[in-house]
């Protein structure tokens, strides 16, 4: 088979994860309610821990030149480089890029291996679970595509994922370590072992399936992304995808089957048409109450990691739409003046005044993203079609907040994505249940190496689903 490489399917992933178990924790907490001004809004059940791992797994991105060779291996590198120029890709950049990012791997792999740690290197088609299971760490070496993968398949609360960014020029990564750490890898890594850090539990979206055909293989889209439009990854996969399907399908011939997804949401889920220009048709309901159907753009629904992500670019306002509401006001404001005293009034200029715009514009962004432990979803209705002119009292709220959601498709060839990776097919009649439990949390650290003053011994108890930490101020 022309793509021989690919160890295993993601549906042997997912069937090997409805059959995973959890480990046991190396970490004893003493610490809670800390305060670190490097992620957004986190005031959080956060403890130091002595991290004294014994094995370590290493998932690394498969960088864009890994891609090209492994897609086309019986070209050489003269050729390759040739085809990639022919569609006008720039074969030096991938070169350069390639070997910034296995460079930084190089040094984390062998940093954790100084510090008398088992490791195991894998990429995407090797981070099964039989490597999950052997692992007491996953480290990530990429980007937050790299990390929101590790994270997906994590069960175990107390399985750490730690992420370095291989390449701050062209990823932010929000989800990884700070950036100075990508080139003092050894600096990191020293003071993991010394517990300058504290842990955080990152809330997830569980999602539950019920309908006809809620155990059809998904699609992996990270590879479609490093694909041109012509080549699609799992195309030729099919096959495997069927067969695992139908293993993993319960014997039962109930129409009906309920299925517990078995990769949970540290970013969103996105409900919508697989064509984009179709209109979306789902019926949703908010913490158990009565469902409202509503025709929209897709829904998209985020936990507190992901709210600095799509939804927040999603909902963020310009300072132009800023710009235009103070000149409506003014103008209203005035004909109002005008209707009532036949005089007008001496205007209050605002329209112009650009940092006045400037700060309501960021004060109303800011106010979008919350706590990364909070346990609530923040759902957003894009672009809903309003029955009438205006809304009426029975459409739901285009944004809220929810601890539970309840979605049913009306769609006609829809799916259901999580973290952009992974998207499973949602079509006419299957409904979707989506929760946050603490036990689902992914345990991740953040860099306090500077606040080690602000660290107290307290007692550390995180198991309240209730439990929202107030916001704070973006640092």
């Amino acid at each position: 088979m022309r793509f021989h490489f690919l160890r295993q399917t993601t549906t042997s992933y997912l069937c090997m994860l409805e059959r995973g178990r959890h480990g046991t924790s190396l970490f004893a907490p003493i610490m809670k309610y800390a305060f670190s001004p490097r992620l957004h809004l986190i005031n959080r059940s956060l403890h130091t821990t002595v991290f004294q791992p014994k094995r370590v797994l290493i998932l690394t991105k498969l960088s864009r030149l890994e891609f090209e060779k492994l897609r086309q291996p019986e070209q050489s590198d003269g050729e390759l480089e040739s085809v990639l120029r022919h569609r006008g890709s720039d074969y030096s950049t991938l070169l350069y890029h390639h070997y910034i990012h296995k460079g930084c791997e190089s040094r984390v792999h062998k940093c954790f291996q100084e510090f008398g740690v088992e490791t195991r290197l894998v990429n995407r088609f090797d981070y099964t679970q039989e490597n999950i299971d052997w692992a007491d760490v996953i480290v990530t070496t990429g980007g937050d595509g790299t990390f929101l993968m590790a994270a997906n398949r994590i069960q175990d609360r107390n399985k750490p994922v730690i992420g370095f960014n291989t390449d701050p020029t062209r990823s932010e990564g929000y989800l990884c370590l700070p950036k100075k750490y990508s080139v003092n890898v050894r600096e990191a890594v020293r003071k993991l072992f010394e517990g300058k850090f504290l842990w955080t539990f990152r809330r997830r979206i569980r999602i539950t399936l019920t309908g006809e055909c809620v155990f059809e293989p998904p699609v992996e889209l990270h590879d479609q992304q490093l694909a041109h439009p012509e080549f699609r990854f799992f195309d030729c996969l099919q096959e495997q995808h069927q067969s695992a399907a139908t293993c993993e399908a319960p014997a039962n011939s109930a129409t009906q089957r309920t299925r517990v997804l078995p990769v949970l949401a540290l970013n969103e889920v996105y409900f919508g048409e697989c064509v984009s220009a179709r209109v979306s048709y789902v019926e949703v309901g908010v913490d158990g109450g009565e469902k409202v159907k509503s025709k929209n753009a897709g829904l998209c629904v985020t936990t507190g990691t992901g709210s600095t992500s799509w939804s927040y670019n999603i909902n963020k306002i310009s300072t132009s739409m800023v710009k235009d509401l103070f000149k409506i006001i003014e103008e209203d404001e005035n004909e109002q003046t005008i209707a009532s005293s036949g005089i007008p009034q001496n205007k209050v200029i605002r329209s112009t005044n650009k940092l006045l715009i400037d700060r309501i514009t960021s004060r109303y962004n800011n106010q979008l993203i919350f706590s990364p432990e909070s346990g609530h979803m923040q759902y957003t209705i894009r672009d809903p079609i309003s029955s009438y002119t205006l809304p009426y009292a029975n459409e739901i709220c285009p944004r809220g907040l929810a601890k539970r959601l309840d979605v049913r498709s009306r769609c006609f060839d829809a799916c259901l994505v999580i973290d952009g990776g992974l998207s499973f097919s949602f079509n006419d009649g299957t409904h979707a249940t989506l929760e946050v439990h603490d036990s689902d949390a992914l345990r991740t650290i953040v860099d306090v190496s500077n606040c080690g003053s602000e660290i107290g011994n307290h007692n550390f108890n995180s198991n309240n689903d209730n439990d929202v930490p107030p916001k704070s101020k973006l640092s």
